[in-house]
């Protein structure tokens, strides 16, 4: 990441310089569902060939969308209508973590 300290690797007795590596991610998959166990939009992003599930709640399509009733239907059309947004809120989070996990997107991330 652009101003990132760089991190450090042991290797036997040295200890080498590891150039911070900033991480990209797309939104290519239109694909989107609604997961009631977790109460949240799951949708997907790709760094080159990795692909990572994305996940935001209710609280925090309700909160892009004040009045949005907790039903499948209306919370996949407040993700469709708001997804540029909830892209670039992914992307930030994503840059924050580890590629190769979930991550969750609540009110906190708008």
């Amino acid at each position: 990441m652009k101003g990132a300290a760089p991190c450090y690797r042991r290797a036997g007795r040295q200890l080498y310089e590891v150039a911070a590596v900033k991480m990209t991610i797309r939104f290519p998959n239109a694909s989107r569902f609604y997961d009631p166990t977790r109460d949240a939009v799951r949708f997907w992003g790709y760094n080159q060939s990795m692909e990572t599930s994305f996940f935001i709640s209710t609280a925090a399509l309700q909160q892009l969308a004040p009045g949005t009733p907790r039903r499948e239907d209306a919370l996949l059309a407040v993700f469709d209508g708001n997804r540029a947004r909830i892209c670039e809120a992914a992307t930030r989070v994503y840059g924050r973590g580890r590629p190769g996990i979930s991550y969750d997107l609540t009110p906190a991330n708008f």
